[in-house]
């Protein structure tokens, strides 16, 4: 079988280099191109030194790609930069996975609202999926522009969906506190971020304003078709990797409900997918770290009439790496798990 010629634009990145371990692991991929403006020319393992003798390439500009005959590519920049290699590979061939949030939200009027920034290639809100597998598997199957979820999103829409879709809860009614490692910041130093910073620390950012918050909520009422509203905060730990987010939403069913039922019915809504693991135990993050599973354990709480969803994810992999692989696979009719059968790296 012919190999799928890969790229990765933007690979001196943490998510950029997750990419290349998987790619150079994948048996239906082959890594032809990484490029990278501010390193080009440069080797790919003298910038991440974890691949010296495995994947030791010259570093190339982005431009150059289109010389090598690429079937698929990997947008692994930040966001207000992808538009712009979208807007000049509108008439490629090869398929994209945007890693940027450049093309999750429904419309440029609601990017340029929680982004900050003015969007210049609108056009492609037209054909752009959204990647979560677990949803759109189909269209993403057909798709030749996937717009890869973000990582605090993944955590949470995939921990709330089954009650606004059993309609156990009120939808405008959600909280989620979720808690990531460091690099989900990037690997460009900034103030918040420093070691001295974050070690032995611990504190909540962007509150009741951060741009993953209508991520959800769209996602969530689209999916569902009930108007869904969350209080969204984020939180930032003192580890490499990992999200673990606390969800809350009160039970407004008549139906009689416990913990074991809680886990029946997700275990129902998730029975085919692959990367979905329903816990018997409260999960951590180093028990999904270096993989693409993310752990959900629901449970119901009678004296408060409380649901409470744990949901785990790596950052670096179902939160960005290893779910833009998902979405390849299914682009390229190849089976979910290829390149993905991974098992948590623990301690």
């Amino acid at each position: 079988m012919t190999k799928i010629k890969t790229a990765i634009v933007g690979a001196t990145g943490f998510t950029g280099s997750e990419l290349a371990r998987l790619i150079a692991l994948h048996p239906s991929m082959d890594l032809v191109a990484i490029t990278s403006e501010s390193s080009a020319g440069e080797k790919f393992s003298s910038i991440h030194p974890q691949f010296f003798g495995l994947v030791d390439q010259i570093l190339i500009r982005a431009d150059e790609i289109e010389e090598k005959n690429i079937d698929l590519v990997f947008l692994a920049v930040p966001h207000g930069v992808s538009m712009h290699y979208i807007e000049l590979w509108k008439n490629a061939d090869f398929k994209i996975v945007d890693l940027s949030g450049d093309y999750r939200l429904n419309d440029p009027e609601t990017y340029e609202s929680w982004y900050g920034k003015k969007h210049s290639f609108t056009e492609a809100f037209d054909y752009a999926v959204y990647g979560l597998p677990e949803f759109f598997s189909k269209e993403i199957s057909k798709a030749r522009l996937v717009a890869n979820p973000g990582c605090y999103p993944t955590s949470s829409i995939l921990g709330v969906y089954p009650l606004i879709k059993e309609n156990l809860v009120d939808a405008n009614r959600i909280v989620i506190d979720s808690k990531s490692g460091a690099t989900g910041a990037g690997i460009k130093a900034k103030s918040g971020t420093l070691y001295s910073q974050i070690n032995e620390n611990f504190n909540a950012y962007a509150i009741g304003n951060h741009r993953h918050t209508v991520e959800i909520e769209q996602i969530l009422t689209g999916k569902t078709k009930s108007a869904t509203k969350v209080q969204f905060t984020p939180h930032l730990l003192p580890v490499d990797r990992g999200i673990l987010s606390t969800i809350y939403a009160q039970k407004t069913a008549e139906m009689e409900l416990n913990t074991q039922r809680l886990h029946e019915l997700y275990r129902e809504v998730y029975a085919d997918q692959p990367f979905i693991r329903i816990r018997e135990e409260v999960p951590g993050i180093k028990e999904v770290r270096g993989t693409n599973f993310c752990d959900l354990y629901p449970t119901y709480d009678p004296r408060t009439n409380n649901i409470i969803v744990i949901s785990t994810i790596d950052n670096l992999m179902k939160g960005a790496a290893g779910q833009a692989i998902h979405n390849a696979n299914l682009m390229f009719g190849l089976k979910e798990t290829a390149g993905l059968d991974l098992i948590s790296l623990k301690p």
